[in-house]
């Protein structure tokens, strides 16, 4: 065993993962392998096409085998019909022990994915997060796989890619619409989910890339996300998703005094910096309901000072769509579209584009987005005293989450702010050392609650904050205040019991480990 230098201890190896512990946010980067791509070069006969009957004649043609590597996207979220789909044709097939690594685990319950690890068509998972049943059946032991998850971040992922140590055989592209070439969007067709960023980089690397569609569309396919030239197969099926459930519209505005309080102070701290002047870039986060509520006032105080913002990042929703057509934004670079609202805006909006998650958040690329990011504004489920982040598992260790695009926003934007409430029913947020290190504190810069402004003092634009803050008039307190008024309002939370197997292993965007999850003793 050994530590890495957020203290946490670490095997030296679990299965065939060698753990590499993190040193540091900003350290130097260690050398990369040369970049390895799965392509294959592709004859197709003049005046052909690439359509297959169906799903199995797809996953024959590609050449899946026992033992090989799939991926997939989640763009389509609760709603994809993709992914189960496939894994069921996969198993009518006979194929086993394959590697699922699709960009994050929806949480689809028919089927389950958790049926498809109990048959040993899954054994390997690496993915941004495993919530739902998947997680609650890994974590209890319920199922066993032959090596520990390992969970990436959104930046992550394409940088194991890149770098050859994730490599991916057959990846299975769900598209709204496609021509019979390959070409394909999810821009436009009734399952429209917006921008297809994750999956780019699978097209681009994988062996074999298979486009899934329910809407196939004339020949040349417009507008056009993924190219002809990564895809080798086209397949139809009846349905690629629930409409209602990939973007069921633009999130409400939440009525909770508390959460709108701390949107407030976000926006507050936003605005006494010296970076909020014209030109100064952004991210406001997902549909969660501070996120929400901090869009809305962080437009209100655009408006008064006279200030618009160069670009908006990350997962986009309607309310930031809404800054933008009032001519506050410049533009959005949209990774993942949150809601039906953003995911037209996209093909409606000259200034709405879709990137490429690697142009996102990859820190081995050069020159990714968040490199130019002023504020990153975030949640968490607990935060410590040493300001580092757990976005992942719950009050009693179950998954609740996914390392999504959070802790590359930490170590990329200038000031990255989590919004956090200092308690949750009677479980504390603030709390001495979170369960699960998702995000370095050396990273996070402010935490904002509903209790008070918390600045970091070895976040390395500390000093710059701490003037801007004081002369603005805001009142800052200490985390060490916040977390002890959390215990005094909850008393001290009862420690997780976990046993000595690690089943997850969670990765610093350049690939250390900076924790390790154990299962959950029953």
């Amino acid at each position: 065993m050994s530590k890495n230098s957020l203290g946490r201890e670490l095997p030296e190896q679990v299965g065939s993962y060698r753990v590499r512990p993190y040193e540091g946010a900003y350290q130097p980067l260690p050398e990369v392998k040369p970049v390895v791509t799965r392509r294959t070069a592709g004859h197709r006969v003049p005046g052909g096409n690439k359509l297959v009957p169906t799903l199995k004649d797809a996953i024959i043609a590609s050449g899946l085998k026992d033992g090989m590597t799939i991926s997939f996207h989640h763009s389509f979220r609760e709603g994809d019909k993709v992914i189960g789909q496939v894994l069921t044709a996969i198993r009518a097939l006979g194929i086993k022990g394959l590697r699922f690594a699709p960009s994050a685990v929806v949480n689809i319950k028919e089927p389950s994915i958790v049926d498809f690890v109990k048959d040993g068509t899954i054994n390997r998972i690496e993915a941004s997060g495993i919530r739902g049943q998947l997680g609650d059946a890994i974590l209890s032991g319920e199922v066993e796989l032959a090596e520990p998850v390992v969970l990436r971040t959104h930046g992550g992922r394409p940088r194991a890619i890149e770098a050859g140590e994730l490599q991916i055989d057959v990846a299975f592209i769900g598209a709204s619409a496609a021509d019979d070439y390959g070409n394909c969007t999810s821009q436009i067709g009734p399952n429209a989910c917006g921008s297809m960023g994750y999956s780019f980089v699978d097209a681009h690397n994988a062996g074999c890339v298979v486009v899934v569609t329910d809407n196939l569309v004339d020949y040349p396919c417009c507008p056009v996300s993924i190219s002809q030239q990564y895809v080798d197969y086209v397949v139809k099926v009846d349905s690629i998703g629930d409409p209602a459930k990939i973007g069921a519209g633009a999130a409400r505005l939440t009525k909770n005094p508390r959460d709108l309080m701390i949107a407030q102070r976000t926006v507050d701290v936003m605005s006494a910096s010296r970076r909020f002047k014209d030109g100064f870039s952004f991210q406001t986060g997902g549909a969660g309901a501070i996120s929400i509520a901090t869009t809305k006032y962080l437009a209100e105080r655009m408006k008064e000072r006279g200030v618009k913002a160069s670009f908006a990042l990350g997962g986009i929703p309607a309310a930031i769509i809404d800054m933008y057509d009032e001519g506050l934004v410049r533009v959005v670079a949209c990774s993942q579209s949150f809601d039906a609202v953003a995911a037209q805006a996209i093909s409606s909006r000259p200034g709405v584009i879709e990137i490429d998650n690697a142009d996102y958040a990859n820190a081995y690329s050069k020159g990714g987005y968040l490199n130019r990011e002023d504020f990153g504004i975030l949640g968490a489920l607990e935060v410590d005293t040493d300001f580092n982040v757990n976005i992942l598992t719950g009050s009693s260790g179950e998954m609740r989450g996914g390392l999504g695009g959070g802790p590359d926003v930490a170590g990329g934007a200038q000031v990255s702010i989590v919004t956090i409430p200092v308690i949750r029913g009677r479980t504390p947020s603030i709390v001495k050392k979170v369960f699960t290190t998702c995000t370095p504190g050396e990273t996070v810069a402010v935490v904002v609650t509903e209790a008070g402004i918390a600045l970091n003092p070895k976040h390395k634009n500390y000093q710059e904050l701490k003037e801007d803050l004081e002369a603005a008039g805001l009142k800052l307190v200490t985390i060490e205040e916040l977390q002890q008024l959390a215990e005094s309002m909850t008393g001290v939370p009862k420690p997780i019991e976990t046993g000595d197997k690690v089943v997850c292993m969670v990765e610093y965007r350049d690939g250390s480990v900076v924790d390790v999850i154990r299962q959950i003793k029953k």
